[in-house]
């Protein structure tokens, strides 16, 4: 997938010392996608880190732009309360 990174979301992912080619991995092949508020999707992986512990990436999206924009990137342990069951 085509996309650009907003200048907040590549100061996000220096901040949280998320690497670029996970937001890439994320974007190209997301786990889940589920709506946010104001037209948005959450792009989210559930990925393991260096220390072994399990964190679900998200990357806030606005698809409807051309490329389709990351607003903004984290990475949480709280799975449960992103994670959509089917």
């Amino acid at each position: 997938m085509e996309y650009r990174l907003s200048k907040h979301a590549r100061q996000e992912c220096q901040r949280r010392r998320i690497p670029l080619s996970i937001v890439d991995a994320v974007m190209s092949a997301p786990q889940q996608m589920v709506p946010e508020r104001d037209g948005k999707q959450a792009y989210q992986s559930q990925l393991v880190f260096g220390d072994g512990r399990t964190f679900l990436v998200r990357a806030i999206v606005d698809d409807r732009d051309e490329p389709a924009t990351v607003v903004t990137v984290y990475r949480t342990t709280k799975v449960e309360k992103y994670w959509r069951l089917s």
